[in-house]
């Protein structure tokens, strides 16, 4: 009702032109039709190319020699009659300077006569000379209470030809929580998919419909869906991050028993290179069980100007739209290293960051990792922006074997047989990522003797190794060493 109510103060106020992207068109009509019918003698008429323009509230047949662009906007201005009048997909036509001129002379004459045009399509950008005289109007999205009923509806409409439908109550919430965003039509569509498969709705179908969601909003390329999720299981070490995590899940999923708690907003990620900081990311969505999106700010700057922020403004929405969702922001110091060499665009990348983070509502949970702290800007890093800021730092020695059982079983071996302490022991200052290359190495040397990978492999290629703690020993240290007073560590 507040969307009526809405779009009829649009009508009813001074604004001539109105912009409505929607890809739901009979939402769009229907929505207008509505809206004319609280308004006396403001009658409705719908325009297409193909068909012309016709009335709606009178059953007349559409006027087709009024299909032309410029003969309905010649024939609006001419009438002085009242009324709204719909223009589907009317956007490319915009770009004739004549059509640009005669909407402008509409609008300029439409109060007194209580006219209004709306240009309706999946995206509507007006000419400049024409902005100041539109407004933009977007229907509202479905909520949960109308999803449930979409979810409802497709399972009766699936048990009336096969049978009831199975249902797990958590799936099904979980199920109308990942519809969110949508159109009603895509809902639909996926609610449909859901249950057509197996005739059931369980835990199962959530992965695939955030997937499918995915692919109707996000294909740009800047922000990627993450197929490899991660459980902590599989992450030696970080119990700190894992005990902090499970304390927020309730309150994060909106689950009820936690309603009264703040939505977290994320979590920042610091440490030396390859101690985990992009698999502890995975982990997060895939201990929540919500799907994971990477922000790629290499591909998120554009050379033209305001360009770049649109972008990051697009890539927000999605994340929205995908909600509840993990946004992995990976390296974000190189994004965000603010200076005088780009035009002030990193700036007002950060600034367009920062704003979103303070006023997001929707379950979104940012994960930034970085490696370089003095690289970042203090207003990211400074209390309340994010929840906490962790320190991933060189796993010790139980950490270390806990590693290397994962990389060997990883790769099918009986980790059982090898002397896990004493590798933990001589790969001191060896990262996760060092140790996982270690084993790889040691497999290949191995394979080349035609032999079974023992621990005296493993150890040969962990004394060949420098690892970064030895040959970056200083900046290693020295990044040790602010973390102590000022992060949480992650272990």
């Amino acid at each position: 009702m507040s969307e009526l109510k809405d779009l009829e103060l649009l009508v009813r106020g001074p604004i001539p032109l109105l912009l409505v992207e929607s890809t739901e068109e009979r939402r769009v009509v229907d929505l207008f039709t509505r809206v004319a019918g609280r308004i006396p003698g403001v009658p409705l008429f719908v325009w297409s190319v193909t068909e012309g323009l016709r009335r709606m509230d009178r059953g007349f047949t559409p006027q087709r020699h009024n299909a032309p662009p410029h003969e309905v906007l010649t024939h609006i201005k001419a009438s002085g009659h009242p009324g709204i009048f719909l223009l589907l997909d009317f956007h490319p036509y915009l770009q004739d300077p004549m059509h640009v001129r005669l909407l402008k002379e509409i609008a300029l004459a439409a109060e007194g006569q209580r006219q209004t045009v709306v240009l309706a399509s999946h995206r509507v950008e007006v000419p400049a000379e024409l902005q100041p005289l539109t407004a933009r109007f977007r229907p509202a999205l479905p909520g949960l209470g109308e999803l449930q009923r979409v979810v409802d509806n497709e399972a009766s409409r699936w048990a009336r030809d096969n049978g009831p439908v199975r249902r797990d109550d958590h799936a099904v919430q979980l199920l109308v929580r990942n519809l969110s965003g949508l159109t009603l039509t895509d809902a639909h569509r996926l609610a449909r998919r859901a249950i057509q498969d197996d005739g059931a709705i369980t835990a199962s179908d959530i992965p695939a419909i955030a997937r499918a969601k995915y692919e109707l909003i996000g294909k740009d390329g800047i922000l990627s869906f993450e197929f490899d999720v991660a459980r902590f299981d599989e992450v030696g070490g970080l119990r700190g991050l894992e005990h902090w995590l499970g304390q927020r899940r309730a309150a994060f999923l909106r689950e009820p028993q936690a309603h009264k708690l703040d939505v977290p907003r994320g979590i920042l990620l610091l440490g030396v290179q390859g101690c985990g900081k992009s698999l502890a990311a995975k982990a997060v969505a895939g201990s929540w069980g919500v799907p994971l999106l990477r922000l790629d700010f290499g591909r998120l700057y554009d050379k033209y100007v305001g360009e770049t922020e649109r972008n990051l403004r697009e890539c927000l929405g999605t994340a929205e739209v995908m909600a509840p969702c993990v946004l992995w922001v990976d390296e974000i110091e190189k994004g965000l290293a603010t200076g005088d060499t780009d035009g002030g665009t990193s700036r007002r990348v950060l600034g367009t960051l920062l704003t979103w983070m303070a006023e997001n509502e929707r379950p979104t949970f940012v994960v930034a990792t970085a490696n370089d702290v003095r690289a970042l800007p203090p207003e990211l890093v400074r209390k309340g922006r994010l929840d906490e800021i962790f320190f991933v730092d060189l796993p010790k020695p139980e950490v270390r074997a806990r590693i290397f059982e994962i990389h060997l079983r990883k790769r099918e071996q009986d980790s059982s047989l090898f002397d896990l302490e004493r590798l933990a022991s001589v790969s001191d200052g060896f990262s996760g990522a060092e140790i996982e290359q270690a084993v790889v190495s040691a497999l290949y040397a191995a394979h080349a003797q035609d032999a079974p990978l023992t621990t005296g492999h493993v150890l040969e290629e962990i004394q060949r190794t420098h690892p970064l703690s030895v040959f970056m020993a200083e900046r290693v240290a020295e990044l040790r060493l602010w973390a102590v007073d000022r992060t949480v560590p992650a272990d």
